[in-house]
């Protein structure tokens, strides 16, 4: 059978006296959209740091494509091929949007940053960030500076950034947060264009996108997964309605 992309496995965490994290299980397959959601604080975001290297557990393993990763560093994971967002938009605002996007490229392609390097004669560079920049919407911005966007445009770009340098599982930390209702349809539609044929995990607090762009969903409360299944199970498990979502006509 193949392996899950990313398998946690009684992952722990404390910061001080307070354990955070608390023997967190979870396996998401390969091609899986899986959201994970939860009140504030419940340990979302930490999950993430885990899984990306920021920070390490302090027992369990994670494990991506069947490779054990729990000790390894950010970077070491992102070419083994995890790359993540962040929940405040994370950019190079005085460089214009290619030019963020190629940065993206250089490393998947091999390449490493040199201060002699002409990188407009990377041609295999261009070309990928190229494709990215159409693939996101964002052609007719192509040589603005990141920093003038308007802030769906700056989250569509780092999506585009997080995409870009190939990885096979994406982790976006609340890719819709702070947008309209118009926006966040946009960005759902980008979402499903650019992790097509890759695994997405997501940590979402909007449950019009979770229940509408998931296979499948983890509920994370108190540093606990008390619930992970298909939305439809999801929304009518009575301990989810409980802890997090209420009743049901407030998911519909």
């Amino acid at each position: 059978m193949m392996a899950p992309a990313l398998q946690l496995i009684d992952v722990r965490k404390r910061f001080g006296r307070t354990e955070i994290i608390r023997g967190v299980s979870l396996s998401v397959a390969t091609g899986e959209r899986h959201a994970i959601i939860g009140p504030n604080g419940a340990g979302k975001s930490t999950l993430f740091n885990l899984a990306s290297g920021r920070f390490h557990a302090d027992s369990g393993s994670i494990l991506l494509n069947g490779r054990e990763i729990t000790r390894r560093r950010p970077h070491e994971i992102n070419r083994m091929g995890l790359a993540r967002s962040f929940q405040i938009t994370n950019i190079f605002h005085r460089l214009s949007v290619f030019e963020n996007l190629r940065c993206a490229v250089l490393w998947s392609l091999g390449y490493r940053y040199s201060f002699w390097r002409n990188l407009n004669k990377l041609a295999d560079a261009e070309a990928r960030a190229e494709e990215v920049l159409d693939r996101i919407g964002l052609r007719r911005r192509r040589d603005v500076e990141a920093g003038l966007l308007t802030y769906a445009e700056q989250r569509a770009l780092e999506i585009g950034i997080t995409v870009a340098g190939g990885a096979s599982v994406i982790l976006l930390d609340e890719p819709t947060a702070g947008m309209s209702r118009s926006e966040t349809a946009r960005a759902v539609a980008l979402i499903r264009e650019v992790t097509a044929g890759r695994t997405l995990v997501m940590v979402e607090h909007d449950m019009s996108v979770v229940f509408g762009l998931a296979d499948r969903i983890s509920v994370v409360v108190y540093g606990e997964v008390i619930a992970s299944g298909r939305p439809e199970e999801i929304r009518s498990d009575a301990r989810v309605k409980e802890a997090y979502l209420g009743q049901p006509a407030e998911v519909s």
